[in-house]
């Protein structure tokens, strides 16, 4: 008996063919220099180790962090980077220090420098072109440096001089109280937040950091004065610096992201130029709404020092008749008055962006119809409509605007790293996924500003799947591309030129063959998804199959029925993926859609039979198809897909057996909302009721695995919701197995977790459904 105990608190491994593919080298990430003359190619390990992501870690209003190194718990796991030219595709590598453990790669402005962030044992640095310039870095908010100008950075860094963390009291002063006076404060329900005066200390003690100038030659200079900087952002000249800082009191239902701010234009020196807003936390901000006072603030990326920034017109809240329900002010050098009035947007203002001849297009999202449309904004004349389709639309999407430093990272256009909008005469630049009928096929389009017409410069191909990056020259004849297809990995090219030449790291999955199939719902809803088959299927064989998905609400059929994805792209399996399954004799029916439609905030009234009809559909249609049969199918699924496995087992017998990692599966206890909907337990209470896969605990007949995370970092996923679901399905007799992963979060690290993974998936629907006996009772 105690050897058996001891082998099942062990680590399991899946079979040798499935370790080799996991061992595969990631594939490099490409980050295109602002000059469009060369990449940074970033090599990255694969996962850390057990050992590495149990290393000390705090959990501080909202955030994970090293309090040995002040840095984030988790890093990206850089070791190597490689500058490409892309004109010859010569290469040099950038020098590292041992042991590198590299993130926050990034060119300056010019593209003539690149600077890195390495973290080691018990400390952060900034290197630049192979050189350490400065260390201390505190990076517990985020990205501690951006460039001000080609050759200076800002950077935050611990304070000097500190004491010793603050200890926590060996006996307690008294109990923790909090307390509310008649205000409404719906919140989500987060992790990690703060609970005792103690945790505040502490949150303040790491959190806090003091802005240093930093050049590649010259001492780093320290200024203004030390605070919690979460936002530190240099305008377009370098001459300022854009700041937001906490301050008390903390929240203890929030995450740093809803307490009381303040935002502050620096000068180079670190004195206040202009306080522009002194924000009160975000408790009591409805659950639709935005706060009352100035949000978004962000730099003009047109302008050498204009701020800008947007102020609801109704109390923040939709249920507030309005006939405008934002505007967006700017404030210029040298900051003497409090601003002024750009325009006003009749939905809620979600983005603003502009050329670098000053045209602005401003964005804006209506909830309740949940439309979405951009204006065209030219100075002295009125605005423009020159967008408008409902937000799943994806067929409409007209694209993102092409930024003058576009990395090929999708951030949304205006992120404050990429510049202003490429503008060419009277011309923009537009890359989308190009949504169709037959598949993604990325494009890139010239938007006329003037007459508001497009012109397709550049489609994927119909056998390829080839997405524009950025063009190289401001007419767009030359474009970088990243192009693959089913039987070549991705690559980087210039028109038909080849630009980079990795090989297939997993030529052990060049057998998997796949296809993109569409079906469709009893409700006439059309539904997609795509087959793979494992390497050396014959034709007519019957396979156990997999179903892996992740339900998603829409507003109306229409939007639902949109084709997503591409039959085109280059299989490649990492972390604890399903596909691996690939490798153990099951087909994968993947994605499948499993719309979820219904108009405004109504989507979830019809969920339990939606997703059961979303399921029967797919389970004809592979049938159909000749490759499974109905007594040798599972469904799995992470997170909402957890919740949703669930709720298939306890609605219908569909399925031989279940596999639900990190999900929630009582409502009750997410009571202000979860994923999309918005309406709380109180105003639906059967509707989180007939969602809610617990209540049904006693309905669940076929065999269902729990997977979680103990250190779980989600909102709404705490460890707590399989812990009892396990003792819900367990007292009603349930075939059940559950499985907690020590120090992982909602999203799985580790390699000896995530084989372990892998083997648990092999060794459950091996049992259950692909050797699983027939059925001795029918299926209702």
């Amino acid at each position: 008996m105690l050897a058996l105990l001891l082998a099942a608190t062990t680590y399991l491994t899946p079979p040798k063919e499935i370790i080799d593919a996991f061992d595969a080298k990631p594939l490099p990430d490409a980050i295109l220099s602002p000059s469009k003359d060369a990449l940074a190619l970033t090599y990255r390990k694969a996962q850390p180790t057990i050992a590495q992501i149990s290393q000390p870690m705090l959990r501080l209003a909202g955030a994970r962090i090293n309090p040995k190194t002040f840095g984030p718990h988790r890093t990206p796991l850089i070791y190597a980077i490689t500058l490409k030219k892309i004109a010859d595709g010569s290469e040099t590598k950038v020098a590292v220090p041992p042991n590198a453990n590299l993130s926050y790669v990034k060119f300056s402005p010019d593209g003539a420098k690149l600077s890195y962030v390495n973290t080691t044992s018990n400390d952060i640095e900034l290197w630049i072109d192979g050189r350490k310039v400065a260390d201390h870095l505190n990076a517990t908010s985020g990205d501690p440096c951006d460039w001000m100008t080609n050759t200076t950075l800002v950077c935050k860094f611990v304070p000097s001089g500190r004491g010793p963390a603050p200890a926590e009291p060996p006996v307690p002063a008294g109990p923790n109280v909090q307390e509310n006076e008649g205000k409404s404060a719906q919140v989500a329900t987060y992790e990690d937040m703060l609970k005792t005066s103690h945790d505040e200390d502490v949150f303040a003690y790491y959190f806090t950091s003091h802005l240093g100038i930093v050049t590649a030659s010259q001492p780093v200079k320290m200024i203004g004065k030390a605070a919690i900087f979460t936002d530190v952002t240099p305008s377009p000249s370098g001459e300022y610096i854009l700041t937001t800082t906490i301050k008390r009191p903390f929240s203890h239902l929030l995450p740093m992201n809803g307490f009381p701010e303040d935002v502050s234009i620096l000068d180079r020196n670190g004195n206040v130029v202009k306080k522009i807003a002194d924000r009160p936390g975000r408790e009591g901000v409805p659950l639709t709404g935005v706060e009352t006072g100035p949000r978004g603030f962000r730099w003009r990326q047109d302008q050498p020092a204009t701020v800008v920034w947007f102020e609801a017109l109704d109390g923040g809240d939709l249920k507030n008749k309005v006939p405008f329900r934002d505007r967006v002010m700017m404030l210029e050098k040298p900051f003497t008055t409090e601003g002024t009035e750009g325009t006003k947007t009749e939905w809620r203002c979600t983005n603003i962006a502009f050329t670098e001849k000053g045209v602005a297009l401003v964005s804006e999202f209506d909830r309740p119809t949940r439309k979405t449309r951009t204006w065209i904004l030219e100075p002295g004349a009125e605005p423009r409509k020159v967008w408008e389709r409902k937000q799943d639309a994806a067929y409409e999407n007209p694209g993102t605007p092409v930024t003058r430093r576009e990395s090929g990272a999708f951030r949304g256009f205006g992120a404050r790293d990429e510049g202003p909008i490429v503008q060419f005469n009277d011309t923009i630049y537009l890359i989308g996924q190009g949504a169709s009928p037959e598949g993604d096929r990325p494009f890139l389009d010239r938007f006329n500003l003037k007459t508001l017409q497009s012109e397709r410069l550049f489609r994927s191909a119909a056998d390829a799947y080839e997405m524009p990056i950025a063009p190289l020259t401001d007419d767009a004849k030359t474009i970088l591309t990243r192009r693959e297809t089913p039987k070549d990995p991705p690559n980087y090219f210039v028109g038909t030129r080849q630009i980079t030449f990795f090989a297939d790291p997993q030529p052990q999955l060049r057998g998997v063959t796949h296809q993109y199939v569409t079906y469709q719902r009893k409700d006439g809803v059309k539904l997609s998804a795509t087959l793979y088959l494992p390497p050396g299927y014959k034709e007519g064989d019957k396979l156990p199959v997999i179903m892996w998905a992740y339900p998603r609400e829409f507003g109306d059929a229409d939007s639902a029925s949109q084709v997503s994805g591409s039959p085109n792209r280059f299989t490649i399996v990492s972390g604890y993926s399903h596909m691996f399954l690939l490798l153990s004799g099951y087909a994968i029916f993947d994605n499948p859609t499993m719309p979820i439609v219904g108009p405004g905030e109504t989507a979830n009234d019809h969920y339990v039979d939606q997703l059961v009809d979303s399921a029967q559909a797919a389970i004809d249609k592979v049938v159909e198809m000749g490759v499974g049969d109905r007594d040798r199918i599972g469904v799995g699924g992470h997170s909402y897909g957890a919740f949703m496995t669930a709720n298939l087992l306890a609605h219908s017998r569909l399925f031989r057996a279940g596999f639900a990692e990190s999900g929630a599966y009582n409502r009750s206890l997410t009571p202000f909302g979860f994923q999309s909907e918005r309406r709380t337990f109180w105003e639906v209470p059967d509707l989180y009721a007939k969602m809610s896969p617990f209540w049904y605990a006693n309905q669940v007949k076929d065999p269902i695995l729990l997977m979680h995370g103990e250190a779980d970092d989600n909102s709404g996923t705490f460890p707590i919701q399989s812990e009892r679901f396990y003792m819900a399905l367990k007292g009603h007799g349930a075939t059940v197995r559950y499985v907690t992963l020590p120090d992982e979060a909602h999203g799985y690290a580790a390699r000896e977790t995530l084989l372990h993974v892998l083997a648990e998936r092999i060794n459950w629907f091996d049992k259950y459904v692909k050797n699983a006996p027939p059925r001795t009772t029918s299926a209702p």
